[in-house]
Order: C-alpha cells, then sequence, then structure tokens
C-alpha cells in the first residue's frame, strides 16, 4: 500500500469510503422500504381484521362462506378458526387448512399478533397474518392474511437497483476521486519538477506557489523561505571560504619566504636567528587564525561547547592584563581596571578569556591611549566594556563590526584577519548575550560583551 503513489491511495482510500456509504446506503434503503411496506400491509390487514371480526360477531357467515367481497382474494384471505383449532370457515385463498398452529393462537385479552410465514398452502410466496379472538366469549379466533408477493418483487426490484447502480455509481466516484486528486496533487508536481532543476549553481530559483491560501500555498512558501536561508547560508559560507583563503595565503607566503631567507643564510647565526623568530611568529598568527576560524566554524555547526561556571569579571581583567603588559609597555600605552570586578558572570571561563583578550587585543592594534576594563549591571545582566582613546570607528563600519573579515582600515589602521570581533559575537551568543560597538562622545571606542550574571551573586 505505502508503496502505491500519493494519488492511487487517495483513490483506493475514496473508493473504499465510497463503497462502504454506499453499501450502508443500500442496506439502509433496502430495510427501510421492507418495514415501510410491512406496516403498510399490517395497517391494511388491520383495517380487514375489524371487519371480519364484526361479521362473526354480529352474523357469522352460514355454509362457511362471508357475506362480502374480500378484496382480491389472490392477494388477501381470511379465516375463522374454533377453539379447538379446527377451520370453522374460510376464503378460499386460504384453503381447509388452519393458518394457525396452537402456539400462535392469539390469548383471548390480548391485542391482535402479527406473524409471517415462509410459505402458506394456496398461497404463492410468503403471507403476514393478523390474528385476534372474536365471536361470543371470544372463543372464537379470526385470522386476514395477505400475500407477500408484491412487496418481495418490490424488494426485488429495490435489490437490483442497487447491485447495479451501486457499482455503477462507485466506478463514476472513483474516475472523479482520481481526477480530483490529480487536480489537488498538481501543484505538487509543479514544485517537484521546480525543485529538480535548482541548484547552487542557479541562485534565484524558487518553487512555484498555488495563488490559493491551502495547505499547499503555505507548503510552498515555507519551501521557498527554507531556499532563502539555504541560498543565505551557502553564499555566507562560500565568503568565508574566500575569505579565509585570502587571509591564510599571506602568512603562508611570509612564512614560505622566511624559510627561504633562513636557508639561504644559514651560515650567518643571527640572521638564521631573525628568520626561524619571525618564521615563529607567522606560525603563531596562523595557529591564531585556525583556531578564530574553527571557533566560527563550530557556531555555525552544532554551536559552541560551554562549560558553565561562576566567573568573577575581576578574574577575567587580571588574565588579559597580565597577557597584555609587555606589548603594552613596549607600544607606551597603559592598561587600566575599572569598577565592577567583584561581578560574577555565568559562562565557560576560557571562552570569556578569548573574547576579553580580543577586545583588548583589538583596542591595542587599532585604537590609542589608555585601553580600560570595566563592568556594570545592566537589566539583570553583566556588561563588561573595553573603552580605549582613539579615533573611534568610522559611523558607516559600526552596523558590520562583528561580521566576519570585516576591518575598518581606513579610521583603524591594517592588520589581523577580522575575526575578533565576529569572535567576540559568537562567544557572547553562545552565552546567551549580545557584543556591541560604540563610539565614545569624548573619543574613542566603546566595545561592550554582556553576559548572564551568577546566581552566586545575586
Amino acid at each position: 500500500m505505502s508503496s502505491l503513489p500519493v494519488r492511487l491511495r487517495v483513490t483506493l482510500a475514496f473508493t473504499l469510503a465510497m463503497a462502504a456509504l454506499l453499501a450502508a446506503l443500500g442496506a439502509f434503503l433496502y430495510f427501510q422500504l421492507r418495514s415501510d411496506l410491512d406496516e403498510t400491509i399490517d395497517d391494511n390487514l388491520r383495517s380487514r381484521l375489524g371487519e371480519v371480526s364484526g361479521l362473526v360477531f354480529n352474523r357469522p357467515p352460514a355454509g362457511g362462506g362471508f357475506g362480502f367481497a374480500f378484496g382480491d382474494e389472490d392477494e388477501t384471505f381470511a379465516q375463522v378458526l374454533r377453539p379447538d383449532g379446527s377451520v370453522a370457515f374460510s376464503t378460499s385463498a386460504a384453503g381447509d387448512e388452519p393458518l394457525l398452529t396452537s402456539p400462535e393462537v392469539p390469548p383471548t385479552d390480548g391485542d391482535p399478533v402479527e406473524i409471517e410465514h415462509d410459505s402458506l398452502p394456496g398461497v404463492e410466496g410468503g403471507a403476514r397474518l393478523v390474528a385476534a379472538r372474536a365471536g361470543d366469549n371470544e372463543r372464537l379466533t379470526v385470522v386476514v392474511g395477505a400475500s407477500l408477493d408484491d412487496r418481495d418483487e418490490t424488494l426485488a426490484s429495490l435489490l437490483t437497483l442497487i447491485f447495479i447502480g451501486g457499482p455503477v455509481a462507485l466506478l463514476l466516484a472513483s474516475a472523479a476521486g482520481y481526477l480530483a486528486a490529480g487536480g489537488a496533487l498538481r501543484p505538487v508536481e509543479k514544485m517537484r519538477t521546480r525543485a529538480a532543476d535548482i541548484s547552487a549553481s542557479e541562485p534565484g530559483e524558487r518553487l512555484p506557489v498555488p495563488p490559493v491560501d491551502d495547505e499547499l500555498g503555505r507548503l510552498g512558501r515555507t519551501l521557498n523561505e527554507m531556499l532563502d536561508r539555504l541560498e543565505a547560508a551557502i553564499e555566507r559560507e562560500r565568503r568565508f571560504v574566500d575569505d579565509a583563503s585570502h587571509e591564510l595565503r599571506t602568512p603562508l607566503a611570509l612564512h614560505r619566504a622566511e624559510l627561504e631567507l633562513a636557508l639561504r643564510y644559514g651560515e650567518d647565526a643571527d640572521a638564521l636567528r631573525a628568520s626561524i623568530n619571525s618564521a615563529i611568529e607567522e606560525v603563531d598568527r596562523l595557529v591564531a587564525l585556525a583556531e578564530a576560524l574553527l571557533v566560527v566554524a563550530r557556531s555555525g555547526e552544532e554551536g559552541l561547547a560551554l562549560a558553565r561556571e561562576p566567573v568573577a569579571a575581576g578574574d577575567l581583567f587580571e588574565t588579559a592584563i597580565e597577557r597584555f603588559r609587555t606589548r603594552a609597555l613596549n607600544a607606551h600605552r597603559t592598561l587600566e581596571v575599572g569598577e565592577g570586578g567583584d561581578l560574577v558572570v555565568s559562562g565557560d571561563r576560557l571562552r570569556l578569556e578569548q573574547a576579553l583578550t580580543s577586545l583588548v587585543d583589538n583596542a591595542l592594534r587599532h585604537g590609542a591611549g589608555a585601553v580600560r576594563l570595566s563592568a556594570q549591571r545592566e537589566n539583570g545582566a553583566v556588561a563588561i566594556h573595553v573603552t580605549d582613546e582613539g579615533a573611534g570607528f568610522p559611523d558607516d563600519f559600526l552596523p558590520h563590526a562583528f561580521e566576519r573579515f570585516s576591518r575598518a582600515d581606513a579610521a583603524r589602521g591594517r592588520g589581523g584577519a577580522g575575526l575578533g570581533l565576529a569572535i567576540v559575537d559568537t562567544i557572547a551568543t553562545a552565552h546567551g548575550g549580545a557584543a556591541s560597538a560604540v563610539n565614545r562622545a569624548e573619543g574613542g571606542a566603546d566595545v561592550s560583551l554582556t553576559l548572564p550574571a551568577s546566581t552566586v551573586d545575586e
């Protein structure tokens, strides 16, 4: 069943439902018509029973006959039975044999009874009987009956119509269902055909959406929205690979040049040492770049794995300052710690240190003056700020500051892969926080990392 096409499965289910419906409708019509016909026959027989009972009570028939015409005697008949069950009077169609057996004789004080026989002597087909007590002291039993031949013919005609018309109606309904299912599934087939032609080399192609706002229309719009997201993701990954390749090309070329230089001047110890030191610096840059690329790539797949714990902002400040102390002295810059060191955040210590050192590195690389680290509460969270006294970000760069491989070279100098702030934003988002960058009114940049506060501090 599951291997059949959807159109056939829908048609088959519709056919089975229609067959059950037609069978139930046919059975209902048959038994309803039979009940109506039996009720009509019984009403007629009760009327006849009253006539015969009155005749027997007031003027018993003589010579075994009735003194009036008793309808069509081929179809209706009557008998009067003695107390011993023998026939006292009878119409010609009823014959001389009693129509009732002893158990079927109604009681003297009871209502008339209806009885149906499959066959009676002298009566074609089955018959329905109505019997009641009558005469002096109700000792006599009056029985009137009617042949069921006409009823059975009518029911047989109905059955013929059901068994002939039912399959014909079922066939027509199934054909209509098959065509209706095909029409309903036509938009799906159009979407399938278009989907088979869509590829990454042809961006912008979308599935045809039916104009009606039904299930298929909503499905088509949902799939097109999914294609929009996939196309945007593919474009981001393509741009990421292009930028990563470009960023890796320069340090690899420099690394090769330093190694060639060391090979050429291998007899000069100072030159060899300088080349090796330069090569080590390029390797360090490659390692940092590889780590940054790994963080960005993981954030786009299953997300960063975090080992959350309470972390004091002051501990993060101390780690960052210790790491950049020598570099700041060499650049004649100062590192300062402001307020908020006692605030505690909930997060992965190593990842938070990575984000904060990236902010400090960015401020030392592109900013000027003192670099200040501080923290403060903001709406139940903790915001860690890193500020400098440089030229700040260009206004048109601020909306793109946290995008991958974005740089503000014109105002902030050169160097770096453009992944520092992107990594900060990735780590903040993984912690359920956010990163932001603004220009200070007094000059310089203010980059903040907002993180959830730890319950230990509350």
